[in-house]
């Protein structure tokens, strides 16, 4: 609500069943404040932003989209497949602009891998290695871990949805997913959650990408690297680099970080994006249609898990 205000939106109205969030949401940005979301689908209200745990999302999505408002959901797109080609059909038939939370492809890092992919500095793409890692407990110090959505299987916690940018960035490298296996466990925390997930997953055009999420490591770990027939793509998030390998030349170039960008940056940009395709009535970067298909390879990694075998992708 902060950012949206920093970008020039005045109006706001923010539903919480939380007081103090609402207090806190009505002191630092002058919002209209509600604690019953039957209210507010009552109030003239043009966008939506969904921010609220996973499960609720399609629920409180639908709602939004048959008042006819465009919608941010933030990811994953939900917890289950119930209700998405519902909510799906309610955008295309009322010509919903929707943009899912994918921040990460606002990040400097994984923005210059795909425009490295997109001019094809590597190559036929062959394989690529993409992973995450940190450690729950110290993602909201001044909360139990162990209640929040990130740890209870109801309200669509566990390692794959909760780092679902991960999935995300192999769908937006590589295209869509032909079939994946994946072992998710629970190796480590007190949580009903795994808390650690290895996937494979083999694209329609048959690049395979293994992706690592956890929520065990002490270090925060993220990045990936591209194998193509013509060198390789690395990113690294500590590092704050990508580095490109030019096989041909045997030469290696470097792209840095801008030194001033800071992380919030990221999620202006994604808002200002979304924005700026409300203005102009044209669809985002990653509209519910494209989340659905990231939530597919996300559902059928735990599905996966469960059986012990490949799965594949509708």
């Amino acid at each position: 609500m902060r950012n949206l205000k920093a970008l020039g939106v005045e109006k706001l109205i923010a539903f919480d069943p939380s007081p103090e969030n609402l207090a806190k949401a009505r002191e630092e940005t002058g919002a209209e404040i509600f604690n019953d979301f039957d209210k507010v689908l009552n109030q003239d209200i043009d966008v939506c932003f969904i921010c609220s745990p996973s499960s609720l999302h399609i629920e409180q999505s639908v709602a939004a989209a048959q008042k006819g408002w465009h919608l941010f959901i933030e990811k994953p797109l939900s917890h289950n497949s119930d209700k998405i080609t519902e909510l799906e059909k309610i955008i295309e038939e009322k010509k919903l602009i929707s943009l899912v939370g994918c921040n990460m492809r606002f990040h400097p890092g994984p923005k210059k891998v795909k425009e490295l992919l997109e001019k094809k500095s590597i190559g036929k793409v062959l394989f690529a290695d993409i992973y995450a890692g940190s450690y729950l407990p110290e993602w909201r110090p001044s909360t139990d871990y162990r209640m929040s959505y990130s740890g209870r299987k109801e309200l669509g916690g566990g390692a794959i949805l909760d780092c679902i940018h991960e999935i995300d960035l192999a769908f937006w490298y590589s295209g869509a997913g032909r079939e994946v296996f994946g072992i998710a466990e629970r190796l480590s925390l007190d949580i009903e959650t795994e808390d650690v997930a290895i996937l494979i997953l083999r694209h329609a055009n048959n690049i395979l990408s293994e992706i690592h999420l956890d929520y065990v490591q002490r270090t925060y770990e993220r990045g990936c690297k591209i194998v193509g027939e013509n060198g390789s793509i690395f990113w690294d998030f500590n590092s704050k680099q990508v580095k490109l390998y030019r096989a041909k030349e045997k030469e290696w170039e470097t792209f840095l970080q801008p030194e001033d960008w800071e992380i919030n940056k990221m999620y202006l940009d994604e808002t200002q994006h979304f924005l700026d395709c409300l203005e102009k009535n044209e669809q985002t970067i990653c509209p519910v249609s494209q989340a659905a298909q990231v939530l597919k390879i996300a559902l059928a990694a735990k599905e996966s898990s469960a059986k012990k075998t490949f799965v594949s992708i509708n």
